[in-house]
């Protein structure tokens, strides 16, 4: 029967790194929607990135149930990492977990790089917009004053005859 209780938390790890790898593959596809220009769509990822952390947030509920089973039935303690929870398991199971914990903080890792350069392209565009519209300054037409003259002498405002 401990079996069955392992079998499950390897399914849910396994479910996560996939959910993890999709996650990867959106970061990836919104880093080459924001290089491209294509602004369009960056709505439309992030709304699948939320979908897809939403997922994860609803496996990692279950994940943490099925942890804090096995936690109790090795003496582990309560709410204990996937390493502790991989060093008391029995083998093959304790091999088995190990490596999903590798697998998981590669995958922590590469998304945090993606997401770090995302919001650093994001926001150094953000910046380029903010500047560029700090250096563009549309001329006034000025206003008129008391005499019915512009009190902007240089700018007036002329019509040009398509004719000449």
């Amino acid at each position: 029967m401990a079996d069955v209780d392992f079998q499950h938390l390897s399914t849910l790890l396994w479910r996560e790194q996939e959910l993890l790898d999709l996650l990867l593959f959106k970061a990836e596809e919104k880093q080459y929607l924001i290089l491209s220009g294509k602004t369009r769509w960056l709505a439309r990822i992030a709304h699948e990135i939320e979908v897809v952390l939403d997922q994860l947030r609803t496996l990692e509920v279950e994940r943490a149930a099925a942890t804090e089973a096995l936690a109790v039935r090795l003496g582990t303690g309560v709410n204990p990492s996937l390493r502790q929870l991989a060093e008391a398991a029995p083998a093959p199971w304790n091999d088995l977990l190990a490596k999903h914990h590798e697998a998981l903080l590669v995958m922590v890792t590469d998304l945090r790089s993606l997401s770090d350069a995302n919001r650093e392209l994001i926001e150094g565009g953000l910046a380029a917009i903010g500047d560029a519209l700090l250096s563009v300054r549309q001329p006034s037409a000025g206003t008129y004053g008391a005499t019915g003259r512009s009190e902007h002498g240089s700018s007036r405002a002329v019509t040009l005859d398509g004719a000449l």
